[in-house]
C-alpha cells in the first residue's frame, strides 16, 4: 500500500489495513486533509482501538493541523468522551507541561453564602484590589465594615474568594493552603470542572 493508505484505513476503521500499512513503512505522522494526521482522524471518529494502536506505534499526540488542534482537542470537540479521556491521560504521562500549555484555559467560579465559608477555622477577610464596577473607580469601603452572613461570594478555580465574578478584583480571601483546599473540596464540595466534565456527547461538529 502506498500514499495515504494509512489515513484511508483509519477513516474506514480498518485496523488490519492500518497495521499492514504501518508494517510496510507508512508515515504514522503524515498529514493530509486539513493537516490532520492519522491519529487526528481516529480521534475525530472516536475509534479508541485505532487511537491506541497509533499511540502504541509512536504517533505524535501533540501534532496539530491547520485548525491548531491536537488529537485530544479534536476528540473533545466531537464529543468522543472515551477517546478524549484516554488521550488526556497519555498527554499527562508523556508531556504534562506541553499539555498544560496547549489545552484551552477556562475561567470558573461558583457562588456560596459567606456564612458557609466562615465555617473554615482559619477564615479571615481582607479587601484586596477593591473596585466598584458600577462607576469604574476604586472603591473605598468603610473601615471596619462586616459583610452579612447571607452575602453571596464566589470561589474561583484557584481557590481565591471574591465579592464579584471577576477573578482578580474585590478579593476577600487569598490565603490558599492545603487545609483551605480540602475544606472547599470536602465541606463545600467545590470542584472546577475539567474539559472532560464539560464535554458535549450529543455529537458536536468537528
Amino acid at each position: 500500500m502506498q500514499g495515504n493508505s494509512l489515513v484511508e484505513a483509519v477513516k474506514s476503521g480498518d485496523i488490519t489495513a492500518a497495521e499492514k500499512s504501518l508494517l510496510t513503512g507508512a508515515d504514522i505522522n503524515e498529514s493530509g486533509e486539513q493537516g490532520w494526521t492519522p491519529l487526528n482522524h481516529a480521534a475525530g471518529k472516536g475509534d479508541l482501538k485505532m487511537v491506541k494502536l497509533l499511540v502504541a506505534r509512536g504517533a505524535d499526540i501533540f501534532r496539530i493541523g491547520r485548525d491548531k488542534r491536537t488529537a485530544y482537542m479534536i476528540a473533545l470537540a466531537a464529543g468522543r468522551a472515551e477517546v478524549a479521556k484516554y488521550l488526556r491521560e497519555v498527554e499527562d504521562a508523556v508531556g504534562p507541561e506541553e499539555a498544560k500549555l496547549l489545552r484551552p484555559r477556562r475561567s470558573y467560579c461558583k457562588a456560596y453564602l459567606l456564612k458557609d465559608l466562615r465555617q473554615f477555622n482559619s477564615w479571615s477577610e481582607s479587601k484586596i484590589n477593591w473596585k466598584d464596577h458600577e462607576n469604574g473607580r476604586e472603591a473605598s469601603a468603610a473601615a471596619g465594615e462586616v459583610a452579612d452572613d447571607d452575602r453571596v461570594v464566589f470561589i474561583h478555580q484557584d481557590f481565591t474568594v471574591t465579592r464579584s465574578v471577576w477573578r482578580d478584583e474585590n478579593v476577600i480571601f487569598n490565603q490558599i493552603s492545603p487545609e483551605w483546599r480540602e475544606f472547599c473540596e470536602n465541606t463545600l464540595e467545590f470542584k472546577a470542572p475539567t474539559d472532560l466534565d464539560l464535554i458535549d456527547t450529543s455529537g458536536a461538529a468537528l
